[in-house]
Parts: C-alpha cells; sequence; structure tokens
C-alpha cells in the first residue's frame, strides 16, 4: 500500500509538471478516463493505450468495432482474434467515419477460412494487430513453439507513446486449462521483453491475476491497474462476459495514471485502457 501511494502521488507530480509546460494531453482538456464521442473524435488521445480481445467469429460489424475504438481513441490499440481483412476495414471506418489514422501491423498465426474467408485456396490471415497513430518500426511476429489447442504467439512493434519511444508487444495466450502451456508461453514472451527499458504488454492472457503463469511477465513489468496485482485478488474488475479477469496491459519503464475497463456488445472480452504519466 505505500509502495502504490508512492506510485501515485510520483504519477501526480510527474502529470502537474507536465500539464504546466505543456498544456493538456487530451483533446479540449477532457479528463484522462472521459470517453470522447465517436462523433466528434478528431485525434487520438495522448497517452492512451488500449488492449482488445475482438472475437472471431462473433458476428460483429467492423464498423461497430471501430466506433468502439474511436470512443476512447487511443494511441496505441492491441487487438486479438483479429483477421487482417476484417483490421483493414476498422481502418478505414476509423478514418472516414471518425477522422482518426492509424498505421497496422499483423502478427499472423495462422491462416483460417472459417474465421477469416477468403478463398478456400487462400484463407484469411489470423491473429494479433497493433493500430498506432504513430508509425511503427522494426516489427517482429513469433509463433510460441507450443501454442496449446490452437497456434497462438505474439507480436511486437517499436512506436512513439506520447513523447516516448516504446516497444509494443501484443500477445494472445493458450486457452481454458492449459496452464503449463500458458507459463512456456510466457516465459517465451518475458525473454524478448526483457531486452527493453521501456516496454508495454498488451493482450489477452487467459490467465486471472493471481495465476502462476504470469510469473514470468509479472517479473518484469507492472499491471497497469494495482488492483489486479497478486496481492490483491478478487479486487479488480472483470475483463470478460464470464466475469473472468483475462486481459491485461503490463508496464515496463512506465508509470500508469488511470486505467478503465469498457463492456461491449461487440465481443465478449471487454475494452481495456489504461492512461499514462507523460514525460516531458
Amino acid at each position: 500500500m505505500v509502495l502504490a501511494k508512492g506510485t501515485r502521488l510520483l504519477a501526480g507530480a510527474v502529470i502537474v509538471a507536465c500539464l504546466v509546460l505543456v498544456g493538456p494531453s487530451t483533446p479540449s482538456g477532457a479528463p484522462f478516463t472521459r470517453p470522447l464521442p465517436a462523433e466528434a473524435v478528431s485525434k487520438v488521445v495522448s497517452n492512451r493505450v488500449m488492449t482488445w480481445n475482438i472475437c472471431n467469429p462473433c458476428g460483429a460489424g467492423n464498423a461497430d468495432r471501430a466506433a468502439e475504438i474511436a470512443a476512447h481513441a487511443p494511441q496505441v490499440v492491441g487487438l486479438q482474434e483479429a483477421c487482417v481483412r476484417d483490421v483493414e476495414k476498422i481502418r478505414d471506418h476509423l478514418k472516414h467515419s471518425h477522422g482518426l489514422v492509424y498505421h497496422a501491423e499483423y502478427g499472423t498465426v495462422l491462416r483460417n477460412w472459417d474465421r477469416c474467408g477468403g478463398a478456400p485456396w487462400s484463407p484469411g490471415a489470423y491473429g494479433q494487430a497493433v493500430l498506432s497513430a504513430a508509425p511503427m518500426t522494426e516489427p517482429v511476429s513469433v509463433e510460441y513453439p507450443d501454442g496449446g489447442s490452437e497456434d497462438r504467439g505474439y507480436m511486437a512493434v517499436t512506436t512513439t507513446v506520447g513523447d516516448r519511444t516504446v516497444r509494443i508487444f501484443n500477445t494472445h495466450l493458450a486457452q481454458r486449462r492449459q496452464e503449463a502451456v500458458r507459463a512456456d508461453q510466457a516465459r517465451v514472451l518475458a525473454a524478448d521483453v526483457s531486452r527493453h527499458q521501456r516496454a508495454m504488454i498488451l493482450g489477452d492472457f487467459n490467465a486471472a491475476p493471481n495465476a502462476p503463469e504470469l510469473t514470468a511477465v509479472r517479473a518484469l513489468a507492472a499491471d497497469a491497474d494495482p488492483r489486479c496485482r497478486p496481492s490483491r485478488p478478487g479486487n479488480c474488475k472483470p475483463t470478460t462476459d464470464w466475469q473472468s479477469t483475462f486481459d491485461y496491459i503490463f508496464l515496463r519503464g512506465v508509470v500508469p495514471l488511470e486505467h478503465s475497463v469498457h463492456p461491449t456488445a461487440y465481443s465478449d472480452h471487454h475494452l481495456l485502457h489504461a492512461d499514462l504519466a507523460p514525460t516531458c
């Protein structure tokens, strides 16, 4: 509790100092956690990152998915269970309907006609995707040696969040009762994360906050929501329709300010976003 209080005081001091120097970092000085009307958004919210498993196949429309993202306008959003074709349509809707322009990179782990359509001999690509308002460099896509019941992996890119360069990781770990597989996947991911002083790990980990398989990641990065740490199980908000907390934003070398979970009618996972302390 003392550490958490100290972190909040530090974050508060940082943002006050930066607001004095550079002014508000959200459009029109809006509070960090206030959702923005999708039809009124004209630019992204600085220092905001989001993760969302968009659920595939769930029959959701890409215009609706885009509107959900635009309502919060993150600088960076990590998507899981994403088909490349769907992400491209989401980007088009974000640009033409909401005035938000994003770059895209993909972490394809398989090609699946049932999930992503396409010609039978050329099914659509499926896996992770990252949308970023700033250009991305050094993209990598890694398939875990053991995906469990379905191929799984992670992707990573380098981009700008606020005014800092950050390595962004986006992953989807093995589902259901595959704890040992998830633990091995988390160790593979952590080995890559450990090479970066400043990183954000977004994704659907299919594991509760106190699950042992998250140990390797938690040793390197802090949960953006202090209530979701293993010492306080049961205190964080669920991120799925079945009342489990499976979706996380882990931060390494970055200070969180606010976080928020947003249930949605367009996926069985909720949107999770975190606002970060700006740097001067």
